[in-house]
């Protein structure tokens, strides 16, 4: 994986201005920190940051090629799955390689079938081609929105990069946040709405889009979005299709030159990834390593709910026995949980979701310093019916979010100075827009009706907050994680099958379940959904109920302008057991509410956001 960014400007001569993509670049120096390159001329100055995965000498950045007098530029972030099969076509229209790369096939994809290439791809992708002649800009992000891509249009200017920081590193873009990024924040934080990045200044290509850009002017175009089909199936069809589509993206996903490893917490999701893994690894005379998170003292302090039925350690020890990988428990203390807080939100650039990113992060920084690649179970859930609200009938019907039921809460601990704030609105207009672009069949059941929606919502909204989580914390650590059940035919399949299907046997991911027998042991195959964990120690609340605390007592602590001091005091005071619904997702109660307001004290801070009108 690796880092992008540019400036582009038809009308302006760059060249004098070539430090700004220095800087910008600068920014990416932990997606990418193997390599940098730069590609310059009076009016695209593009920069690029590399973490070495696949073909170390052929694969370098910016890649350029010449054909029939004409020159292009590539700079791309991401991995392509069907690489080798593109390869092989564009052979036989008579094209030549230098290199075995993703890159190069990428490019060459674009130069033979241009736009359209992205049609062509099946992988993880954010992208620039500079196409000299036509003076056109091609910017691009995958599907399904697993790798970022922030822009911002500043008069005749086109600036992007592969995070937020990068295009706050331009001198033209600011970091004020106006009511209606505020607005959207507090609504819908710590998700973002398609195309938003909050600051006033910044935008981002939503999963599926493309922005073309040429001294013409601009668009910004959808190119792949989930489609109903007809199911014509039969249920043992279903079992076996699923199957050979989830070997097939696993698979796929095991290239690189470097270490490769998996997350293994025990449940269905990375539990099939790590035994599919494990057998491929094992065919050629090597042992898969698997990582595990626990907390300390986790044993003494779990709390089983609704969300989060059992822990995982046990489970992750007997998988990993059962496919004979060398397996890592990461042992996390819950004092480094806080003091991670700032760095997992500077490797974001927005509030996330507290110790669940932080978590994250140091995993990540502990699986690096033996491997380059990890393979995580993510997406499964959204895609196949995993969460609670795909089965249980009040959070199913909620005409709202059902991962943010908690508007009214929300609304209940602003400062008296920003009550007028819409978020309801905000909510609901976003949430009404979601399920009137889902596709449907003439004739569909009301539950299949209802479910498309509920699988619409989850891809775009809930899914693409936890890719993105994934990316920043894994990336910040110059880790690449890979997603194998986000793959754009595995999706798409899913979004199709009925919901008898689905659900086969009245479960949460029947099918998956019943896909999955004699791959992985009986005990795996029907334990019930377990999400990421997080901890329950009593220390970690009472370290965040102390920064709150300072940070309440401090007059010039930029939260303060936020909330209502008096209600979070109150919450505070009962060590986040008064606050009852999560604030976002599964996971986010009282403490890690707490926690999540801490990330945005220092958001306000570090970034020295301007709140304006």
């Amino acid at each position: 994986m690796c880092g992008i960014s540019g400036w582009i400007d038809f009308s302006k001569d760059l060249l004098p201005f070539y430090n700004v993509i220095e800087s910008m670049n600068e920014t990416l120096k932990l997606r990418g920190p193997d390599s940098e390159g730069f590609f310059s001329n009076n009016n695209v100055l593009l920069g690029h940051r590399r973490l070495i995965v696949v073909d170390p000498e052929g694969g370098k950045q910016p890649m350029i090629k010449h054909l029939n007098s004409n020159t292009y530029v590539l700079v791309y972030n991401g991995e392509l799955y069907n690489t080798e099969d593109l390869r092989k076509e564009l052979l036989s229209y008579g094209h030549t390689f230098n290199s075995y790369s993703d890159t190069e096939v990428l490019l060459t994809s674009y130069i033979h079938w241009g736009i359209n290439c992205v049609d062509k791809l099946n992988g993880i992708f954010s992208f620039c081609i500079y196409d000299k002649n036509s003076h056109n800009i091609f910017l691009v992000r995958d599907p399904l929105g697993v790798k970022p891509l922030f822009y911002s249009i500043k008069g005749s200017s086109l600036i992007f990069g592969s995070e937020i920081k990068t295009l706050l590193a331009h001198p033209y873009i600011t970091s004020q946040v106006d009511e209606d990024g505020l607005t959207e924040l507090l609504a819908l934080g710590p998700a973002t709405a398609p195309g938003s990045a909050i600051f006033k200044d910044i935008k981002e290509i939503p999963p599926g889009f493309f922005l073309n850009f040429s001294p013409n002017g601009y668009y910004l175009k959808e190119y792949w979005k989930l489609t109903a089909e007809d199911f014509n199936e039969t249920q043992d069809d279903a079992k076996e299709h699923l199957k050979a589509l989830l070997t097939d993206a696993i698979t796929r996903q095991l290239v690189g030159d470097v270490p490769l490893s998996t997350f293994l917490s025990g449940g269905l999701d990375s539990s099939v990834i790590s035994a599919i893994a494990s057998k491929e690894f094992k065919a050629k005379g090597k042992k898969l390593t698997t990582y595990s998170i626990n907390f300390e003292e986790n044993e003494t302090y779990f709390k089983s709910s609704l969300f989060q039925p059992t822990p995982d350690e046990e489970w992750a020890l007997f998988m990993s026995k059962n496919i004979d990988s060398s397996h890592h428990t990461i042992l996390l203390n819950n004092l480094d949980l806080v003091t991670n807080l700032k760095d997992a939100l500077i490797a974001r650039d927005l509030p996330g979701m507290a110790d669940i990113d932080s978590s994250l992060l140091l995993a990540c920084k502990e699986i690096r310093e033996d491997f380059v690649i990890g393979l995580s179970g993510e997406c499964a859930d959204e895609i196949l019916g995993g969460y609670p609200w795909f089965t249980n009938k009040d959070m199913m019907n909620a005409t709202t979010f059902p991962w943010a039921r908690s508007t009214s809460s929300k609304i209940d601990i602003l400062n008296p100075s920003l009550k007028h704030l819409k978020l309801q609105e905000v909510v609901d207009a976003n949430y009404n827009d979601s399920i009137s672009r889902v596709s449907h069949l003439d004739g569909e059941s009301s539950l299949d009706y209802r479910m498309r929606e509920l699988f619409y919502l989850n891809v775009k909204w809930f899914m693409v907050n936890l890719l993105n989580r994934k990316d920043r914390m894994s990336m910040s650590n110059s880790l690449e994680v890979r997603v194998p059940f986000a793959d754009i035919r595995l999706v798409q399949y899913a979004f199709n099958l009925p919901s008898n299907i689905k659900f086969l046997n009245g479960r949460e991911k029947g099918l998956l379940r019943e896909s999955l027998k004699g791959i992985l042991p009986d005990e795996i195959v029907e334990r019930k959904k377990s999400p990421y964990p997080k901890t329950y120690h009593p220390i970690y609340t009472e370290e965040v109920c102390k920064e709150m605390n300072r940070i309440l007592n401090t007059p010039s602590s930029p939260l303060l302008n936020i909330i209502d001091k008096k209600k979070i005091q109150e919450i505070v005071d009962t060590k986040g057991t008064s606050y009852k619904i999560p604030w976002y997702g599964q996971l986010m109660m009282g403490p890690q509410f707490i926690a999540y307001l801490i990330q945005l004290n220092l958001w306000l801070d570090l970034y020295n956001i301007q709140l304006v009108k």
